[in-house]
């Protein structure tokens, strides 16, 4: 019915997609947006929490609530910037530089996963398709 609709079949293919990454980061205590948000903080530490919600694209308030989950799990830290009394640095913690390699592997192992189905090529075109199509539309 909805074959041709950009926005039922991203939708559709988000929530595999959720799946997928909220098992891979279970064993880890972490929700897929955690997970993604802390592997983005262990390869930029000290990035502000507004550049943060930039980078991966989600609001603001979809990042602290993200953050506060992993303060409480002591994954991160905050700190009030020192350029910059008004931003906030988001820091990993010794326990999330411990997760690092695992976080990766369980990642690359999804990557792994949907590129044996459907391709490393088509897998790459979807990426930038999807990627050029956002980018688009901001």
């Amino acid at each position: 019915m909805f074959d041709h609709c950009l926005y039922f079949n991203t939708a559709a293919l988000a929530r595999q997609l959720e799946r997928s990454w909220a098992d891979a980061y279970a064993p880890f205590g972490l929700t897929a947006p955690q997970g993604f948000l802390l592997r983005a903080v262990l390869r930029r530490p000290g990035i502000l929490q507004g550049q943060l919600a930039e980078v991966l694209s989600i609001s603001r308030p979809t990042a602290t609530r993200a953050l506060d989950g992993l303060v409480a799990k002591k994954l991160v830290t905050r700190r009030s910037s020192q350029l910059d009394g008004r931003g906030v640095e988001v820091h990993p913690t010794a326990g999330a530089i411990a997760l690092q390699a695992p976080l990766d592997k369980a990642s690359a192992a999804v990557t792994a996963r949907i590129k044996k189905v459907i391709g490393g090529t088509a897998f790459a075109d979807v990426v930038a398709g999807v990627r050029g199509v956002r980018t688009a539309l901001k």
